[in-house]
């Protein structure tokens, strides 16, 4: 079972500060990548996979989705996004993405943000959502980068110059990683690039784009901050397809 970490309050306390938690999807610097990956929405059924706030399904409904399932483990993250929503075309639904089960051929689309890297069976969740999508439909989604997800520490350092550098170890010892973000000991899963990409094509994908995020020189005008995210990729965004 995937780990419930966004209803331990003190966790929940910190992410919400979060400029993502704050303002949604334009407090998601990776959002206009991922809005590029996205087939037209008009009419087409969706399935949000680990929806957190519900920011990406209600914009779905704004744009026209007919229906837009909206899963997360978290009761939490639920409230707070059936608080927020009033389209009738949304459903939201407690479902842990390890067991997840959903119907054949269901949905044009299927996306996720940040959500499966905490999974530890992608193989497993990477088929079912493949079963699930009608033929031509698309997989879009964004994880962390597995050059974030490989260290045993990760975070900034500084070398002997004050240069600040990002360390890489293990990254080929794959699975579970323990760490600090707000509080201790939260779960995700590493998985190297090969590992993701075979998982994908494994299950039938088609993968029609691989993007290694990072801001544009018009974002980093605007967040000077971000121009360290230059020094390594922050989040890998991916589009896959089940072949028509």
């Amino acid at each position: 079972m995937t780990q419930n970490i966004y209803d331990d309050d003190a966790f929940l306390q910190g992410y919400c500060q979060l400029p993502r938690s704050v303002h949604g999807l334009d407090g998601a610097p990776e959002w206009p990548s991922m809005r590029a990956l996205l087939p037209p929405i008009d009419g087409l059924s969706v399935v949000d996979l680990g929806c957190g706030f519900g920011w990406f399904s209600r914009w779905a409904a704004t744009a026209g989705a007919s229906r837009i399932l909206s899963l997360d483990i978290s009761r939490n993250m639920l409230a707070h996004a059936r608080a927020q929503t009033s389209s009738a075309a949304i459903e939201y639904e407690i479902a842990d993405l390890e067991t997840l089960d959903l119907p054949d051929r269901a949905f044009d689309l299927a996306y996720s943000s940040l959500a499966f890297h905490y999974v530890a069976d992608f193989g497993r969740l990477a088929r079912t959502v493949h079963r699930s999508l009608k033929p031509g439909g698309s997989l879009v989604f964004s994880i962390e980068h597995p050059i974030n997800t490989a260290p045993s520490t990760p975070g900034w350092r500084k070398d002997g110059d004050g240069r600040a550098i990002w360390p890489l170890d293990g990254y080929f010892r794959e699975g579970l990683r323990r760490n600090h973000w707000f509080v201790d000991g939260v779960e995700k899963y590493h998985r190297t690039l090969g590992t993701t990409f075979s998982a994908l094509t494994g299950a039938g994908f088609d993968i029609d784009h691989l993007e290694e995020w990072r801001p544009s020189a018009a974002q980093i005008a605007a967040h000077p901050e971000w121009e360290q995210e230059l020094d390594r990729p922050m989040f890998l965004l991916m589009r896959a397809k089940r072949s028509a």
